[in-house]
């Protein structure tokens, strides 16, 4: 089945990629499984992804590196990098990680309800935001013809732009969440809340839609 929501994972074990395919098979997503970091920048090229679950240790290229080109590249820099790592060498990975661009991690063996959670934030902002992108240019099209007299559809324009404005700067500080971050269901609220004010905005604009 082919869902709108990919999730590209990258492993050089056989084993691990199915495991992950195993664990996210309940979430609406499509997991795009490859062995190596040149076939995942490759893959990368031709694809949009939601999120890239990234293991560290791997031979020819490691996560850091891939990680490094990923967030080099305007096309795939602000895809949110979750690494996934040894139990035992994670705490000399985890800072190595963050500092890479990764926004989490994950140990090996997987929770598979951590897992799960984690991947489910990412997924919903993703669509969240593909949505806001998707409604804005539907208003910027409706209001192309407001009238020039009054600048109506220029202030409408601008007031929608702002809106959309503050949720993508959300999304973006969620997405670079560090070692520390900050508590996610206050940034997660604040989300919600301008995106109710996007909707109300919507409403205003289409009534009875």
């Amino acid at each position: 089945m082919t869902h709108a929501t990919r999730i590209l994972a990258v492993d050089d074990r056989e084993e691990n990629l199915v495991a992950l395919a195993a664990v996210l098979d309940v979430l609406p997503v499509e997991v795009v499984p490859v062995s190596s970091g040149p076939a995942a920048l490759k893959e990368l090229l031709n694809d949009e992804f939601a999120l890239i679950l990234l293991d560290v240790v791997m031979p020819e290229m490691d996560g850091f590196e891939v990680a490094g080109r990923i967030k080099s590249r305007p096309r795939t820099r602000d895809i949110p990098i979750i690494f996934l790592t040894a139990a035992g060498s994670a705490d000399e990975q985890v800072y190595r990680g963050y500092q890479a661009g990764a926004v989490d991690y994950v140990t090996k063996p997987f929770d598979p309800w951590l897992l799960r959670a984690k991947v489910s934030v990412f997924v919903e902002l993703h669509r969240r935001h593909v949505r806001l992108r998707q409604q804005a240019e539907l208003l910027r099209r409706a209001v192309s013809g407001g009238d020039p007299q009054t600048g109506e559809g220029d202030r409408l324009l601008r007031s929608l732009g702002e809106r959309l404005a503050r949720v993508e700067d959300d999304v973006a500080r969620l997405r670079s969440r560090r070692a520390d971050p900050p508590a996610p269901d206050d940034d997660l609220d604040r989300l919600e809340s301008h995106v109710a004010d996007l909707r109300e905005a919507l409403d205003a604009l289409f009534p009875g839609d």
